[in-house]
């Protein structure tokens, strides 16, 4: 996967949608030498990464195969947020340092064979679902009416407005990820639940 590039034309209108939040006009542009515009998008961007690094069932990928390079290194692709190899690795102890895998109890960054990872990957702001985007979005108002305004009923008022569009990711969290409390396979969701309406069919 590719390191994430910025996408201004998409991600204009969530800066622009901080700023009214915030009480302040919308801009044409990314322009950072406004300090509204720079404190807007850095603060998205940071969100972003806050939220994505949760992780959620659009960015978590379990059992993803790391093969090592000519040096039998493991590099660790910059748009890896978290890293962990799969539980059938029980006996590594391996961490991310200097941008490769390590392995402590070894002590080495040598490894001879590819490595099942379980990963959290950071995406580009065109790649995450609307939902996402919306919670994002709103959290850094939030955050942002802190920093550049500080009035306390705007804040209350974006902060519920928040909790809202969390609840909203949320269920699409559970939607796209079909969970059950019944458990099931790392990966797999093979229960398919009772439901009520085959038995009109009979």
């Amino acid at each position: 996967m590719a390191f994430p590039t910025t996408n201004s034309t998409q991600e204009l209108p969530a800066v622009n949608q901080i700023l009214q939040s915030c009480g302040q006009a919308p801009v044409t542009s990314l322009d950072q030498t406004n300090p509204d515009v720079a404190i807007a998008y850095s603060t998205l961007t940071q969100v972003s990464r806050e939220v994505q690094a949760e992780g959620w069932s659009f960015n978590l990928e379990l059992d993803y195969e790391f093969t090592p390079d000519t040096n039998n290194e493991i590099l660790i692709p910059n748009n890896v947020l978290q890293i962990d190899p799969a539980p059938e690795y029980f006996e590594l102890d391996v961490i991310r340092r200097n941008g490769k895998l390590y392995d402590k109890v070894k002590h080495s960054y040598t490894f001879t064979e590819a490595l099942k990872c379980d990963v959290k990957w950071l995406f580009d702001w065109i790649d995450l679902p609307v939902p996402i985007q919306d919670y994002i979005t709103a959290r850094a108002a939030t955050i942002v009416s802190s920093r550049i305004v500080g009035d306390s009923a705007q804040y209350q008022m974006l902060g519920q407005k928040e909790a809202y569009n969390r609840a909203m990711a949320l269920e699409y969290e559970c939607n796209q990820g079909d969970f059950t409390f019944f458990g099931h396979p790392r990966g797999i969701n093979s229960y398919i639940s009772y439901q009520p309406y085959h038995a009109l069919y009979r």
